[in-house]
């Protein structure tokens, strides 16, 4: 099983659920809005892709962010407590399978390629 995790309003996360019902994949989907951010899924993600990756730099909601907010963002405790805080900043969707983050991001074809391998 798959479990998508994003807003339901972002063209991304709309992208990878329109896809990933095109290609016949049942798939859960996490709410960040309504469900808020599992924590723990939180801890997991950054030890598998770190946090760097995770902080979407180039999106709205941070560089709506203050300077002083930013520039505090330097270590996977401070970023995961401005992701917990605030959900819009992590780069969307997180998509898991088999309990493992698999894509972070969309892009059908790596998508393709990494929601087919096993664990």
């Amino acid at each position: 099983m798959l479990t998508v995790y994003g807003i339901p309003n972002c063209d991304t996360v709309k992208k990878a659920r329109t896809w990933l019902t095109a290609q016949g994949l049942d798939f859960q989907f996490h709410d960040y809005k309504k469900q808020g951010v599992p924590a723990d899924r939180l801890d997991a993600w950054v030890k598998a892709v770190g946090w760097e990756v995770l902080v979407n730099r180039q999106g709205t909601t941070w560089r709506k962010l203050d300077e002083a907010t930013k520039a505090g963002v330097t270590d996977a405790a401070s970023a995961k407590a401005l992701m917990l805080a605030n959900a819009s900043v992590i780069k969307r969707p997180v998509i898991e399978q088999y309990g493992q983050v698999r894509v972070v991001g969309f892009d059908e074809k790596k998508a393709a390629v990494l929601l087919d391998q096993r664990p």
